[in-house]
Parts: C-alpha cells; sequence; structure tokens
C-alpha cells in the first residue's frame, strides 16, 4: 500500500497496543517511523528499473526478519523514552506494525516475497488497490480522534478506525470473489479457454474491477462493476508477443525475471525498431504502470540491453471521470 496507509496503520496499532501507558503522540510517532521503514528499501538501486521494481518488497518484507527486528526495536524506543518497563509491551507494539506492513502489501496485486529467506516467491492477492481512500480515511480519523482527545474515547476512535479498515479488506475479499466468479461465467459462457485468471480493483476503489484472462498465447481484458446488472463482460483480446518472448528470451534475461515476478502475466512487444516488456498486472491496456524499454532486437542479441521505464502519462482529471462513469453505468 502507499506511504499513507501504512504510516496511518503504524500509528493506529501502536496506539492500540500501548493504551494509556505512553502518550498518544508518542505512540502515533513511534508507529509512524515502524510503519515506514520496510518501504525504504526503494533507495537501494539493484542495477536496473526492472530488478529494482521486482527486489522491492524483498528481504525488507520478511516475515521472518521483522520479527526479529521488533524486540530490538521494542527495547531501543523503551530505552530511548526512559519507559525501560514497557519494553515488552514496546516490543509487542512493533511486532504488529512491522509484520502488519507486509501484511497489508500482499492484499495489493504488486507481489511481497513475505518468506524470505525460504523463498523468493512475491505473494499478492489483490483485493485492493495502492491507493485506496476508503481503507485508509478511517485510519486517520481514528489516529486523530486519538491525538485530539485524550481520553479512553479517543482511544475507542481508534479501534473504531482499525476495525473500519479491517472490514473493508473483508469486503475487497469477498467483492473479488464475486466478480472472479462472474467473469469465470463470462468467459465460458463465450467459449473463451483462458485457465489463468487475475482480478484486480480499478485505481481508488473496490467498486469497478478489471479482469485479465490469459492462455498461451494471448489475454483478454474486461471490466465489471459491482453495480453491473448484466453479467455479460465485454472483452477485448491481445497478443501476448510469445514468438518474440521465444526468440530473445536467450538474450535478456529481463524477460525471464519479469514473467517469474508477475507470474506469467506480461508481455513482449516491437514498436518503433525496440522491445517493450510490460506487466499486465498493473495499470490497464495502453496505460501499464510497469513498462520497460529493453532495446532494439539487434542490441538485444549483441547482449547490450539497457532497460529503461518508460514513464507513465495520465490524464487524471479524464481518467478519474471515465472511472467514475464506468463505475455506475455499463456501456452498451
Amino acid at each position: 500500500m502507499d506511504s499513507v496507509s501504512q504510516i496511518a496503520l503504524g500509528s493506529a496499532l501502536t496506539i492500540a497496543t500501548m493504551g494509556r501507558r505512553t502518550a498518544v503522540w508518542k505512540s502515533a510517532f513511534w508507529g509512524l517511523v515502524a510503519g515506514t521503514l520496510p518501504d525504504l528499501d526503494v533507495f537501494i538501486d539493484h542495477g536496473n528499473a526492472l530488478a529494482n521494481m521486482i527486489n522491492h518488497r524483498g528481504n525488507s518484507h520478511s516475515l521472518l526478519y521483522l520479527l526479529l527486528l521488533s524486540p530490538l526495536l521494542g527495547w531501543c524506543i523503551a530505552r530511548l523514552q526512559g519507559e525501560g518497563a514497557y519494553w515488552r509491551r514496546w516490543s509487542l507494539a512493533m511486532a504488529l506494525v512491522l509484520v502488519t506492513h507486509p501484511v497489508l502489501d500482499w492484499f495489493t496485486v504488486y507481489g511481497t516475497q513475505l518468506l524470505r529467506p525460504f523463498s523468493r516467491e512475491a505473494y499478492g492477492l489483490g483485493s485492493v488497490f495502492v491507493i485506496d481512500p476508503l481503507y485508509t480515511l478511517p485510519l486517520l480519523i481514528g489516529v486523530g480522534v486519538a491525538l485530539c482527545r485524550k481520553s479512553f474515547a479517543g482511544l475507542r476512535g481508534n479501534q473504531v478506525g482499525l476495525l473500519l479498515s479491517s472490514l473493508y479488506l473483508a469486503w475487497s475479499v469477498l467483492a473479488q470473489q464475486h466478480v472472479s466468479g462472474v467473469a469465470r461465467a463470462s468467459l465460458a459462457a463465450q467459449d473463451i479457454a483462458a485457465p489463468q485468471l487475475l482480478v484486480t480493483p480499478t485505481p481508488l476503489n473496490t467498486l469497478l474491477w478489471r479482469v485479465v484472462a490469459m492462455d498461451d498465447t494471448h489475454y483478454w481484458e474486461g471490466y465489471h462493476s459491482v453495480f453491473d446488472k448484466n453479467r455479460a463482460t465485454a472483452w477485448t483480446r491481445h497478443e501476448r508477443g510469445t514468438a518474440l518472448q521465444s526468440q530473445y528470451a536467450p538474450h535478456a534475461p529481463a524477460i525471464a525475471q519479469l514473467a517469474r515476478f508477475a507470474d506469467g502475466f506480461m508481455k513482449l512487444e516491437q514498436e518503433d525498431d525496440a522491445l517493450y516488456l510490460s506487466d499486465l498486472r498493473m495499470g490497464s491496456e495502453g496505460r501499464y504502470s510497469f513498462r520497460f524499454r529493453l532495446g532494439s532486437p539487434e542490441e538485444i542479441r549483441a547482449g547490450r540491453t539497457v532497460i529503461a521505464q518508460q514513464p507513465l502519462e495520465v490524464p487524471v482529471r479524464e481518467a478519474l471521470i471515465e472511472l467514475w462513469q464506468r463505475i455506475w453505468h455499463k456501456p452498451e
């Protein structure tokens, strides 16, 4: 999730765990710090844009490593604040904040390597978008209430915020399962045999969902709103570039790397005498968040692949209007 969500969750959990044992502002501050720590790996350069993408949410998001760090961090905070008697409580608070950070990331589709060092598998449920105000606002309001009303009522307000945000995550999973069922039925009704299915929310909401169905050579993209009365999805068919992948994969390891990281949801295309690699999970057709230029065919064959991430240019106002309209009205 985005940094604001992680900060809000970290502060809310620390306030709830520490209660009246320390000042609320101290709990909020240290929750903010701990909620930010795992994402500091974005400042590590792994050599190129694709490697940076794949290795983000790696060791710094390992459940094991974060659990091992928690007692040390809790002890340091307790000593720093002269609250040595509460070091175990601080350690518990830090464990909750650090572990829930990658767990919350797991709800997005990006891919979080929860089981390092035992596995490099990137897990992503994909039931919430990386930025979702309906998840974050209850946490922010709850923390704000706790900071402003330094009493039992303030702490209760923080707990309500945590409860509402957790219920929203539960709703996102149920909505995702519902849309998955609708999509599979629609594919079957239209005789589309695509065994791999990806269902993710569109930006900022869990009402409109993007669905990608994929076979060995093609993928189909469609959209479904929870308010759509007609369950027949309109699918658009696209090439995955499997012939290009077979031809250039031996010369460009990046192709296999992204295929593994994205569970196969990727495409390779040639455009203007250059090859482009796209992650199909994030964005939409023509607007992918992670699209990489690998170089010309001659450069790739010669082993001179230079990976450069392409900037994503989205007309924000028009995109938001289009999104809002599609949530409530299905095109005829």
